[in-house]
């Protein structure tokens, strides 16, 4: 079998996997639309098709879930956003070339950032604001609310345990 007889075959399977994973959550196997269902089922999310903003809370914030299979330190941010973002992420890594490595679609910890005070940050530092904003490493650790426990965003049990299901 050639290189290229494998990866056809991993394709094929992987575009089978895709098929249940959007049979399961009713929309592509996106790594952004599995996240969001997934913050959605932990969290009661209730989410929308508006652009910019993925669903609310139930006390009516809004939220743009992000899902990093790496936590490089960089966020999507929008000038005019949600109130709320909430990210999804892997293992802790350097901003580095993706040469030789993988992306596993796991969750080793979450954040959630107050989006206008983390553009509000960026602009005091005169940072840009919009696809890949670099974002300081103490943001990251103010904002994680799991594994580490958060003393103003409790998570359940049950919510930890499912957020650990998808863990390294």
């Amino acid at each position: 079998m050639t290189a290229v007889d494998r990866v056809a075959e991993l394709i094929q399977e992987r575009n089978r996997i895709d098929a249940e994973l959007s049979s399961c959550i009713g929309r592509p196997a996106l790594t952004g639309h599995l996240g969001e269902w997934i913050a959605a089922q932990v969290f009661g999310i209730e989410l929308e098709t508006s652009k910019g903003v993925n669903g609310r809370f139930r006390g009516g914030r809004t939220v743009d879930v992000k899902w990093y299979p790496k936590r490089e330190g960089l966020l999507d941010l929008k000038e005019e956003g949600p109130d709320l973002y909430l990210v999804l992420a892997g293992p802790k890594s350097a901003a580095a070339s993706s040469r030789g490595t993988t992306r596993p679609l796991v969750i080793d910890a979450m954040y959630l950032f107050d989006a206008a005070a983390i553009v509000a940050d960026l602009r005091a530092r005169g940072r840009r604001i919009g696809t890949a904003s670099s974002v300081r490493t103490e943001l990251w650790e103010a904002a994680e609310i799991y594994p580490r426990r958060h003393p103003l965003f409790f998570l359940s049990d049950e919510q930890r345990e499912m957020l650990a299901s998808f863990g390294s």
